[in-house]
């Protein structure tokens, strides 16, 4: 597992990296290490080259409102990112749509919520569902076609 935050997930990021390390993961936490002002698309960067480069299996990417942090991800080919506030869809992004950075909003969720998601998000696995592969395969298609 990959971990990365700017400034405003910081006091959020250790609780995460603490949480994965209960269940098991092996963490490598990528920064940032303090409160100080920092650009999120730096560090969506880092889990993006983390995961596609195949050091991590998943990401967890926080930022003040898991938004920013998210749509920096998805630029890179092989991540598919989303920003999850509620455990449904920390889940189901996995289920569906084979998520691997889950992006979350320090200034959105409290500690125990993003645990919450965290453990949802770690225990859930694609479905491999026919259609699911189908959709994906369309969204592998976009980023053939217009090059990201």
């Amino acid at each position: 597992m990959a971990v990365a935050s700017d400034h405003a997930g910081y006091p959020l990021k250790a609780r995460i990296i603490e949480e994965l390390g209960k269940m098991g993961h092996e963490t490598a936490d990528l920064g940032t290490d303090s409160t100080d002002p920092v650009d999120y698309p730096d560090y969506s960067r880092a889990v993006a080259e983390a995961v596609i480069g195949g050091r991590a299996d998943r990401a967890i990417l926080l930022c003040g409102s898991g938004a920013g942090a998210c749509v920096a991800a998805n630029k890179f080919k092989g991540v598919r990112a989303a920003t999850c506030h509620d455990p449904f869809s920390a889940h189901q992004a996995v289920e569906d749509d084979d998520v691997n950075v889950m992006c979350l909003g320090a200034r959105v969720v409290g500690p125990e919520l993003a645990v919450e998601l965290v453990r949802r998000y770690m225990g859930a696995k694609f479905s491999g569902a026919e259609r699911h592969r189908r959709r994906l395969g369309k969204i592998a298609g976009f980023e053939e076609e217009f090059g990201r």
